[in-house]
């Protein structure tokens, strides 16, 4: 992440940690870019405490989540217990609105929530390991890789106005006819009763990357949603696979000396790892965002060395938070269908090895036909891209209880004019603010807004939040009035929402 050094830092540390003088580097988990020099790391993880502990006073349960200086925004994000995780955004010298703090907060939660998924807790990671080595090394594995994406050439694309009918950590749903639906559940069924002697514990289908179905709580859902993609769609495999191969032949035409495995050398006397975490990474730390982690093996099933070469078939482990499993997940491909089987990681050894073996054989001989139907089914039904595409309107609505969105699609979206798009960050900001107000005091019942705002061009940015739902509109029709914009929105909301956004 040197490449955007000047764009961005990212830090993460623990405040019970390097209390005594002279152990201040302690509390330093992870510093991007690494070759920062430790005095500035020091200033920036000083300042952010120090804003932490004064905030406190005044709102214990949320202290600072937002500090914004001239020339830089700070996003703070309470992660677990004592331990934070901070952004620092250079601000644009161009005269740009400035994206909003929660579109960057939800950067930051992402990746948190994804970490905890392959490695467990950081706090459950420093009390087995309480040196921290364990910590920072997988910190170190993980975080590089999840910035990469983010990265176009050595420019670092973070959220901005132009994201604004979208939202981070949510699932986009298939629209399904009945009979798809029910094609579907009987799948699942017929994986999760039979299989491998009935061990599928959970299973999510993807099509095209949409949400199909999945028997995950919804927050477990969302999490391995969000990691299958950004590795596990179609599309990603297939430039995994072409980056994997690549690589693989690249390595076949070195010494064994330079293929060896790279390792993490020692740390610093201060307890902080300061090697540059794409130098060298042990083994047997995982990465599992590198971008050529996955591909697709002749029967359709995914395989991955990026739980380590010698792993011997097994498959990779990730923890359900909600639903509080240790399970391995075990990914299968037909076209545009992906299966992701989640099975619990009770096995080890020849064992484990066996039951995926007749789980894979039960598979490909007895769910073939109805995995290709219901393939078949989807690929009919399915329209494209621009399936969520409502003429007229330029639209984002999200429900919060399931982590669901609908929106309008990017090429749609990229037709509004600069204006309109900064009414909406300004907009979405406020809304923010209010729904953060709320949460802060423990209010059993979800805020019910609306805003219509008619910016200098004579475009419409019209939001309504009704019961944890929240429907977000741009209208850029220069004659319509109020009532006619409203009205507007008002026949997209029974159209297509069951008319949850009504007000009466």
């Amino acid at each position: 992440m040197g490449a955007w050094a000047e764009a961005a830092q990212v830090c993460i540390f623990d405040m019970q940690r390097g209390q005594q003088e002279g152990h201040e580097l302690d509390k330093i988990l992870f510093f991007s870019p690494t070759d920062c020099p430790l005095p500035s790391q020091l200033s920036v993880i000083g300042l952010s405490e120090g804003l932490i502990t004064f905030t406190r006073i005044f709102s214990p349960e949320a202290p600072c989540q937002l500090m914004q200086a001239e020339q830089h925004c700070h996003i703070f994000l309470n992660c677990e217990p004592d331990i934070w995780m901070v952004m620092v955004v250079e601000k644009a010298k161009e005269v740009e609105e400035e994206v909003r703090a929660a579109a960057l907060e939800a950067v930051l939660k992402e990746a948190h929530e994804l970490f905890v998924m392959f490695y467990g807790s950081i706090r459950a990671l420093l009390h087995k390991h309480p040196a921290g080595d364990v910590a920072r090394s997988c910190l170190h594995a993980f975080m590089p890789d999840y910035f990469a994406d983010f990265l176009t050439g050595k420019k670092l694309q973070l959220p901005s106005i132009g994201d604004g009918l979208t939202e981070r950590g949510t699932m986009q749903p298939v629209s399904l006819e009945r009979d798809t639906v029910l094609h579907a559940q009987s799948l699942v069924g017929l994986l999760e009763s039979c299989f491998g002697g009935g061990i599928v514990r959970h299973t999510l289908i993807l099509f095209h990357g949409y949400l199909v179905s999945s028997t995950l709580p919804v927050g477990d859902t969302a999490a391995l949603f969000s990691y299958a993609a950004l590795r596990l769609t179609p599309a990603a495999i297939a430039l995994s696979s072409s980056l994997h191969s690549a690589h693989k032949g690249q390595s076949t035409m070195q010494s064994p000396a330079s293929r060896a495995e790279p390792t993490i050398p020692s740390t610093s006397p201060l307890g902080q790892d300061t090697t540059h975490p794409e130098e060298g990474v042990k083994s047997q730390f995982p990465r599992p965002l590198r971008q050529d982690a996955w591909w697709k093996d002749k029967d359709g099933f995914l395989a991955t060395d990026a739980w380590g070469a010698d792993n011997n078939g097994v498959h990779p482990t990730i923890w359900l938070q909600q639903s509080e499993e240790q399970v391995h997940l075990c990914v299968y491909q037909y076209r545009a269908l992906t299966l992701l089987l989640l099975i619990p990681a009770l096995l080890n050894g020849s064992n484990s090895l066996d039951t995926f073996t007749l789980l894979k054989e039960q598979l490909l001989d007895e769910a073939a036909q109805k995995i290709e139907k219901l393939e078949e089914r989807l690929s009919k039904e399915w329209v494209g891209s621009n399936a969520s595409h409502v003429p007229g309107y330029r639209y984002l609505c999200c429900d919060r209880s399931s982590k669901t969105a609908t929106a309008s699609p990017p090429s749609k979206v990229s037709t509004l004019s600069k204006e309109s798009l900064s009414a909406l960050n300004q907009v979405r900001a406020e809304i923010d603010f209010e729904k953060g107000r709320v949460e802060r005091q423990a209010s059993e019942q979800d805020p019910e807004l609306e805003v219509c705002l008619r910016t200098k061009q004579n475009a419409w940015v019209i939001v309504r939040v009704r019961g944890g739902h929240e429907l977000y509109t741009v209208q850029e029709r220069a004659s319509d009035t109020l009532v006619l914009a409203s009205d507007a929105v008002e026949k997209l909301n029974k159209r297509h929402f069951h008319g949850q956004f009504s007000s009466d």
